[in-house]
């Protein structure tokens, strides 16, 4: 079984500056370039709205009223709209 290989209390210390140095300088490099505009949010179409409302209310009548609506499909070439949707429904509960 070899024996495994010693590093003196001087080398570790040398280790853990290197690696400080670099955690530093890159933190710098990351804080030198600012963040990029964030994208204007897209309002959500009052059409897509009433069809969630639509299915709401078709659940209820089914008796299926436990508050949650599950999307099998997106239409193709949806936005995320998850926020405006939670924010439109919250009022609900």
């Amino acid at each position: 079984m070899p024996k495994p290989l010693r590093m003196s209390r001087c080398t570790w210390v040398a280790v853990w500056a290197v690696l400080c140095v670099a955690g530093i300088a890159a933190t710098a490099a990351l804080n030198a370039f600012p963040a990029p505009d964030p994208q204007p949010e897209k309002p959500v179409s009052a059409e897509y709205i009433a069809d969630i409302e639509t299915q709401l209310a078709k659940a209820k009548r089914e008796g299926h009223d436990d508050g949650v609506l599950a999307f099998s499909r997106t239409r193709a070439g949806a936005d995320d709209c998850s926020d405006e949707i939670l924010d439109h429904f919250s009022d609900d509960r």
